[in-house]
């Protein structure tokens, strides 16, 4: 059962699973979309402001701020994405009807701490790109934590490899400092990672069904997942593709319920070693059981319940 909607910012750097998971942040009746802030990682923060407005004016939901963030990481600067992943624009290379839309004069992260007032108590933030702008608010405004109800992100990975180094997933790779201080900090964190999101994968099926659909949203999201099925073939072994950052907004509305995430300490490695980017969770004691930690408030999602793409697909194509 979903939870009763929330206000909901999202924090993204649009690319191909982004999109996805904006159709289904729009679609579901468990979220209302309030302000929208990009930044850069799948591709930069300008980019996927524009992927964003377009994909917003697909929807008809031109109302929506989107606001433009960090283009350089805390520490690092953008080293230009992941073009052979999401293709050069971001979404696959899809050329999408613009919208007339404008950008949002604030940054993302000046959005993001008026959203929290406005909305204080109550708001929901879902982060699926670099933390970079998350990071930014905090520092501005070290109350935030205050009035934010809970945080998804994507990123991570708790006991399965990277997808950029041996140990690092992407989003909190490209900015583990700006990681480091958002898990650090004093609100709820629902830690979606590689460990749950590389297990629900989503299929040529699926896509065909997002083709055929009349919704306008939906086809462009079919579309652009043409190109990010492509990359993964040679690690599934046939065109399909992993469910990141949809998952992630799936769990963080309760469409989606996890069955397995333990509240564990997390920490990230923003040293220079060979660690940079690890999320470091303390899942010792799991053997036997899920044992949650008293007084934390970070889950780590290991394991999720249901068919995953199937919820996905109904909302975005207006079935359920």
């Amino acid at each position: 059962m979903s939870l009763p909607a929330r206000p909901t910012y999202l924090d993204c750097d649009t690319g191909i699973d982004d999109s996805l998971a904006l159709a289904y942040l729009l679609a579901t009746p468990a979220a209302r979309l309030v302000g929208i802030g990009t930044v850069s990682g799948n591709t930069d923060a300008t980019q996927a402001a524009r992927n964003t407005l377009d994909l917003c004016g697909l929807a008809g939901r031109d109302d929506i701020p989107v606001a433009i963030g960090r283009t350089d990481f805390l520490a690092r600067p953008y080293d230009g994405g992941a073009p052979h992943v999401h293709g050069a624009n971001g979404i696959g290379d899809v050329e999408l009807p613009r919208s007339e839309g404008p950008v949002d004069a604030r940054s993302a992260a000046q959005l993001l701490i008026d959203l929290s007032r406005e909305h204080a108590g109550e708001l929901r933030i879902v982060a699926i790109g670099p933390l970079t702008n998350l990071a930014v608010a905090l520092e501005a405004d070290p109350t935030l934590p205050e009035r934010v109800a809970d945080i998804t992100i994507m990123g991570g990975a708790a006991l399965v490899p990277g997808n950029i180094s041996p140990v690092a997933e992407a989003n909190i790779g490209n900015d583990p400092e700006a990681a480091a201080r958002v898990i650090a900090a004093d609100w709820d964190v629902t830690l979606v990672p590689l460990d749950v999101t590389m297990a629900n994968p989503f299929e040529e099926s699926h896509r065909a069904e997002l083709l055929a659909s009349d919704s306008p949203i939906a086809r462009a999201v079919g579309e652009a997942l043409d190109f990010y099925f492509d990359f993964y073939v040679p690690e599934y072994g046939r065109r399909m593709s992993a469910l990141h950052d949809p998952l992630a907004a799936a769990i963080s509305t309760g469409g989606v319920i996890p069955s397995l995430a333990p509240r564990v300490p997390v920490s990230v490695d923003a040293t220079d070693g060979p660690g940079r980017g690890q999320t470091i969770a303390d899942l010792r004691g799991q053997r036997v059981a899920p044992r949650d930690h008293d007084g934390v408030r970070t889950r780590v999602v290991l394991e999720a319940e249901g068919d995953v793409a199937r919820h996905l697909v109904d909302l975005v194509t207006a079935r359920a």
